[in-house]
């Protein structure tokens, strides 16, 4: 086996516990990344687009387990690499697009408390870009003019700068009272006035339950909404680029849970409410902001519950004629996940075994035979065609690295070979497809 690239031992352990508890890991994903080329360039080509004042909306389409969430966080780490400010949020019950008791607001809610930089990735970085304009501002006002820190001129040329900003958020829809408020917040900031402060980030976080009390407090007669929250982040775009990042990238997981909506109407006022945000990424409406939503297949294609029970959507993202697996548009609106071959799930076990061997300091006893032997019997057990994902592979497999590793007198041929882990891995086959037909009959 070829020797791999040594990981530190915190990002091992991180990754290793992450997959084995079957979610996907905020670090170290280049590691263990395999696969996937096409997709991952695609979506790296909008990210371009995006930094040059495009906008672009991407759904990634696969199964429980195919590898939609891996894909998702791969290119959150890129766009955070390269100056992007990332958002990211899972749909549920409460978390929609629209709703009647603002689930579309608490999906804004939860997008802007994941704000996340390369600085900062861990969420929660909205008081840090403010305060770093302001700074970047007026260390670039002391450049240009040659005026010190304490120099009384040196506020009127920030303050001129500041508009500059401000004025171009301000042609936008709802741009004027995020342009005051950006006010409120720099001279807050010159004053040290925090109470001020978090005024404005409680209003940018749509907190403000009531126009009365924003107006009481922040002198503002707006709040958002429901209704407008998807026109907040085309702002926050645009000012994030004024800012100095190159764009606002958002992410949007579990739409699976906007097709279980057992309300038809609902149902549809979510569908506009996506028709709205897709059509203003095409159009030319959004500047500096990319879509990337991940969907279950039966989320987007059952005519009678999923995307494709609207019609507008259907006949924008319906798969053409020529697109099949191993050879999908990957310039399409939707990315469809094919599976991971055997060959590159060997790969990916390979570098696990590496990683796990450097983690706990032992020398690996799996052998590239052993390696196959195992992606073989995952791959020839009943239902696998079908079935199969990369999550349960690679559980199945952590599991008899540390199975190996506590126990070194195991044989690992009688171990793979036995009835006991021939029966395990089919019936784990046998409960994802009962799984999958209950949900796809809700």
């Amino acid at each position: 086996m070829s020797a791999e690239t040594k990981v530190p031992k915190r990002i091992a352990q991180t990754v290793l516990n992450s997959l084995k508890g079957g979610v996907v890991p905020r670090i170290g994903l280049p590691y263990v990344t395999v696969g996937r080329k096409n997709e991952i360039d695609a979506l790296l080509h909008d990210v371009e687009i995006i930094s040059e004042g495009g906008a672009s909306f991407r759904f990634i389409v696969g199964r429980y387990g195919s590898g939609k969430s891996f894909l998702l966080q791969t290119i959150r780490n890129f766009c955070m690499d390269r100056g992007f400010i990332v958002a990211d949020a899972d749909l549920s019950p409460e978390r929609r697009l629209q709703g009647t008791h603002g689930q579309g607001l608490a999906t804004y809610r939860e997008l802007i408390g994941n704000l996340s930089t390369r600085t900062k990735p861990e969420g929660g970085a909205l008081t840090l870009i403010l305060d770093r304009w302001i700074s970047t501002v007026r260390s670039d006002a002391m450049s240009e003019t040659g005026l010190a820190a304490d120099d009384p001129s040196l506020s009127e040329a920030v303050d001129r700068k500041i508009y500059a900003v401000t004025a171009s958020v301000s042609e936008m829809v709802h741009g004027f009272e995020f342009a005051r408020l950006l006010s409120v917040y720099y001279h807050a900031y010159l004053d040290g006035d925090d109470e001020a402060k978090s005024k404005v980030i409680r209003w940018f976080r749509g907190e403000y339950h009531l126009k009365r009390e924003a107006k009481e407090e922040l002198g503002i007669n707006i709040i958002i909404s429901d209704d407008d929250w998807y026109d907040y982040l085309k702002i926050f775009a645009v000012f994030f680029r004024l800012a100095g990042y190159s764009g606002l990238m958002i992410m949007v997981d579990e739409l699976v849970n906007i097709y279980k909506i057992p309300n038809t109407i609902t149902r549809q006022y979510n569908y506009e409410k996506l028709l709205t945000m897709y059509n203003d990424t095409l159009q030319g409406k959004a500047r500096y902001l990319g879509i990337i939503m991940g969907a279950t297949p039966q989320a987007v294609e059952d005519k009678r519950r999923g995307i494709y029970s609207y019609e507008a959507l259907r006949s924008r993202l319906a798969e053409g004629k020529f697109s099949r697996p191993g050879a999908r548009d990957m310039l399409a609106p939707v990315i469809r996940l094919d599976p991971l071959t055997a060959e590159e799930m060997l790969i990916l076990c390979e570098k696990l075994t590496s990683m796990h061997a450097g983690l706990y300091g032992y020398e690996s006893r799996l052998s590239t035979d052993d390696l196959a032997l195992f992606i073989k019997i995952e791959f020839e057990r009943i239902g696998a065609d079908t079935n199969i994902t990369p999550r349960e592979v690679i559980r199945d497999f952590i599991e008899l690295l540390d199975i190996l590793y506590q126990d070194s007198s195991i044989d690992i041929a009688a171990l793979l070979g036995s009835d006991e882990f021939s029966y395990a891995v089919s019936d784990a086959v046998s409960d994802k497809a009962d799984e999958n037909y209950a949900e796809f009959t809700l």
